[in-house]
């Protein structure tokens, strides 16, 4: 999210911005003469003052909303655009909803393709103006972030050849040793290129450049955990992000009313409201459908539950049908529309204090990659966490090591460990006997 801010604070020469600091610094001095002078003539004293420069406190680059403009005149609401805006977000929106939907139908791979994408996107601008050297950290960062995920299963689907399983199946073995000693060469050719009187400006870039590589491939590494666990706990909790998004701007383009935060001027309660409600309904809801059709787990066979004896005789139903995994997306609908819109707060707060409006223009209507991917990073954090937690089985089972069996040997390993066992109980049946 400091693409655009690294851009516009970070570029040019050292030189010209010194220039530039010592003609300022010339202009206050030379005012606070004059302003000394003009005192000493009023008062008529004849003792010498002191014409030494004088210090003032640097003042904030936040931007402050104009003093003549009522509170509330930038909500949709009152917006005399808003209709045309309307409809290149929605252009926009019916584009990407059905992108994500053909990528969804085509399978996992090219969920984590797309994830990755988004990604390089997402950070293509940093590479101006920032460390001369910048792609190869991000190379690296992508190369460690994304290569834990490939696994033997992915060795086994992506080449049936030899030499090409070796290739893969050597890069996976060796994988992060490689991407260290890759670091390391970077780490070593920044502190070779450090010149005098540039190190602060230097270090700088390098602070920059990390902070990115954290936000972009440290939270997106979730998403992928995510799509590996099951292709429903990536769909869910995007999706949940997507309907809070689309509530919540409806909501404010017909009712909003009262601002909701200053960091986003344009955000009101009652869309905030509007959308919670929307999205914990939807949570719950939207998988009793029947859409859904998966591998019948635990977490997808109905429980049935007889109301209590105080519901109206007019109610329809005297039992209800209930998936164990809508009380997880409830739980999840309720952290996407609570605790995630606060990534777009954050966003908010970001582009106003460096003077920006949106992190880029790839998106008509919405902004840039990042403008629409910063709720979604903070779910998909939360998500992999409870799905570790409340969810994932905590204890192997016999389907699990089978799993890992099929997925990480190859099938001459698969047939030595067939051989080995049958061994092994063919002792321990002996000794029984």
């Amino acid at each position: 999210m400091a693409t655009i801010a690294v851009d516009k604070y970070f570029t040019g020469r050292p030189s010209d911005r010194r220039k530039e600091y010592e003609l300022s610094e010339q202009s206050l001095s030379g005012r606070s003469n004059v302003n000394q002078r003009a005192m000493q003539k009023d008062h008529g004293s004849a003792t010498a003052v002191p014409t030494g420069r004088l210090r003032h406190r640097r003042r904030s680059n936040e931007v402050t909303p104009e003093v003549g403009k009522e509170n509330g005149s930038h909500l949709l609401l009152n917006d005399q655009n808003k209709y045309r805006s309307m409809l290149t977000r929605i252009y926009s929106s019916i584009w990407m909803i059905g992108g994500f939907i053909f990528i969804i139908y085509m399978g996992h791979l090219y969920i984590w393709a797309m994830v990755v994408s988004c990604s390089i996107y997402s950070g293509k601008d940093t590479k101006k103006g920032i460390l001369p050297g910048f792609r190869h950290f991000f190379l690296t960062a992508m190369l460690f972030v994304y290569g834990r995920i490939l696994n033997q299963r992915l060795a086994n689907t992506i080449t049936s050849e030899k030499f090409f399983y070796h290739l893969v199946s050597g890069f996976i073995k060796y994988h992060m040793v490689t991407c260290y000693f890759l670091y390391i060469a970077g780490f070593m050719w920044f502190i070779l290129t450090l010149k005098k009187k540039m190190y602060k400006y230097q270090f700088g870039q390098y602070a920059w450049t990390h902070m990115i590589l954290i936000v972009v491939f440290t939270q997106s590494s979730f998403t992928v955990a995510n799509i590996f666990e099951g292709i429903f706990w990536f769909l869910l909790p995007a999706s949940l992000i997507v309907i809070n998004d689309i509530a919540a701007y409806f909501f404010g383009f017909f009712f909003g009313r009262t601002p909701l935060i200053k960091l986003s001027p344009k955000k009101t309660w009652e869309g905030f409201i509007g959308a919670s409600v929307t999205t914990i309904i939807s949570a719950f809801v939207d998988l009793s459908t029947g859409w859904l059709h998966c591998d019948p787990g635990p977490l997808f066979k109905p429980e049935y539950f007889t109301l209590p004896g105080w519901v109206p005789n007019w109610f329809p139903w005297r039992e209800i049908q209930v998936l164990p995994v809508q009380w997880h997306a409830m739980w999840l609908g309720l952290f996407a529309s609570i605790i995630a819109p606060f990534g777009g707060f954050f966003a908010s707060g970001f582009k106003r204090a460096f003077k920006i409006k949106d992190f880029g223009d790839s998106i008509p209507g919405h902004g840039g990659m990042t403008d629409r991917m910063d709720c979604q990073m903070v779910m998909a954090v939360f998500a992999y966490i409870y799905h570790q937690s409340f969810v994932a089985s905590q204890s192997l089972s016999v389907e699990m090591i089978l799993d890992q069996i099929l997925m990480n040997l190859t099938f001459e390993e698969q047939r030595a460990l067939y051989a080995k066992l049958g061994q092994i109980i063919q002792d321990r049946l002996f000794e029984e006997s």
